[in-house]
């Protein structure tokens, strides 16, 4: 696999005069999910979308010519980073790049089945080391006959393939994805509905933030249902009902499935090397990355942990401190270490949703704190109270932190504003040098700027 810690591991390992092959699937991968069909992309298409709500457009063949344009630039993205990825390992030359479906003969050997024009051909290659990078693929309803074959219906990769822009869109699922993509194809011009089978929107967050969050994009034109149990799906037609109401029918010109993702493992054979997969199939680690198979490692989303790039880097982080003996760092603090060196670096782990505003998050929630049995001061406060979101005229959201009153260490915090995907880091450098949350409200912030609501917000608690 090709993706964020394999490609920085091959590099590395390049560097110390090792012989590397790369084996990936598709040429239309170098460089992972991320840049491929995830991030990057995604992201690229968040960033045109905002811009289609500016243009304020009169009719669908303005909104449609803009997405289409926006298709055009994000292809063209993501085909020069893939090319760069590609240029990053083939310049060395102990790398060696297959492309093939791998699978294992042994714990030593895989075998790479290539299919050239027709043409089967397999190649077997033998290493000391093998990691094992391949990802995960998005989940889709088993329950419901002919899916596959349904031309209405998308998953997260082919969606953003679509050459125009649908008019109507149904979301099945309403987690992060389903509502990244949302607030994306709002802002293009769509008429989006969310179908979510849960009764708690949001139900990891806080009510607070949640319903702030439902609010806005309701009001931009979001329709959420909930408790939605979809009985089938006729083509374009979604046979739904909610609780104990009759079946109800909606159609919608794309249908995005985004109910989650899986290992993807299914083709590597794993069972003959006596690799252990976890409850919810993916390849069971321990703290040092290692499978339960010797000199055979998984890194990123397929040993599933938390599904970020940033942690598929990290994943790298702590593989090759290991093959430079000293064994560092580690995902946790094991109780069966008592190396004093040892480090995690996997201490309060923010992440975003790039919904418009971006909604990011670091440590504990209130009611994850409350539950811990802390005492809290809560600072909260609303988007429009930062100098800095009426200039961007970007004023929707709410901003929190929650500190322990008994240390004033800040233990988490829900960002839902513009920009904080950035803000949020600055939060992590205090929680994890254990700085007061004082230190941020005293800090000098240059102004205008989002950073500097923490003056503001940190000076009065609830």
């Amino acid at each position: 696999g090709f993706g964020k810690g394999g490609k920085t591991l091959a590099v590395f390992l390049a560097k110390q005069a090792q012989s590397v092959a790369m084996i990936e699937k598709s040429k239309h991968m170098y460089g992972g999910t991320c840049i491929n069909i995830a991030c990057i992309p995604s992201k690229s298409l968040e960033y045109y979308a905002k811009q289609s709500k500016n243009q304020h457009f009169k009719n669908y063949e303005e909104q449609n010519q803009f997405y289409q344009n926006s298709i055009k630039q994000k292809n063209s993205l993501t085909s020069k980073l893939r090319a760069k990825n590609y240029e990053n390992l083939n310049v060395h030359k102990t790398i060696k790049i297959f492309n093939g479906i791998a699978s294992f003969l042994s714990s030593t050997e895989i075998k790479i089945r290539t299919d050239e024009n027709g043409q089967i051909n397999e190649t077997i290659i033998q290493g000391d080391k093998i990691f094992i990078n391949t990802g995960t693929l998005p989940n889709i309803p088993k329950n419901i006959s002919n899916i596959k074959q349904n031309k209405y219906i998308y998953t997260s990769t082919t969606l953003m393939e679509l050459k125009s822009l649908p008019k109507t869109l149904i979301i099945i699922g309403g987690g992060y994805i389903g509502l990244e993509f949302a607030s994306i194809y709002t802002n293009f011009g769509s008429k989006v509905t969310i179908f979510e089978s849960g009764s708690i929107f949001l139900s990891h967050e806080d009510e607070d933030i949640s319903k702030v969050v439902y609010d806005t994009l309701t009001k931009r034109g979001i329709h959420i249902i909930m408790n939605v149990k979809i009985e089938n799906i006729n083509l374009n037609k979604i046979i739904y009902r909610c609780e104990s109401t009759e079946n109800k029918t909606q159609e919608a010109d794309a249908i995005l499935v985004a109910i989650g993702r899986h290992a993807n493992i299914d083709e590597l054979n794993l069972d003959k090397i006596g690799i252990k997969i976890t409850k919810n199939n993916f390849i069971q680690v321990n703290e040092k990355l290692e499978t339960t198979t010797k000199n055979i490692w998984a890194i990123g989303d397929v040993n599933g942990g938390p599904q970020f790039t940033y942690i598929s880097l990290d994943d790298y982080r702590i593989i090759r401190d290991q093959l430079l003996t000293n064994n560092k760092q580690q995902t946790t603090n094991s109780n069966n270490n008592n190396n004093n060196n040892t480090l995690t670096t996997r201490k309060y782990i923010p992440y975003s949703i790039y919904i418009d505003p971006e909604l990011s998050r670091i440590g504990l929630t209130e009611k994850e704190a409350i539950k811990a049995g802390y005492e809290l001061k809560i600072f909260k406060k609303l988007t429009l109270t930062i100098p800095r979101a009426h200039q961007i005229e970007e004023l929707d959201g709410l901003v929190k932190i929650i500190v322990d009153s008994k240390t004033n260490l800040i233990i988490g915090a829900s960002l839902y504003c513009s920009y904080s995907s950035e803000v949020i880091n600055i939060i992590r450098l205090a929680m994890l040098t254990n700085q007061s949350y004082i230190f941020l409200r005293d800090f000098i912030y240059t102004h205008p700027s989002m950073s500097e609501m923490f003056n503001d917000l940190l000076s009065e608690s609830l």
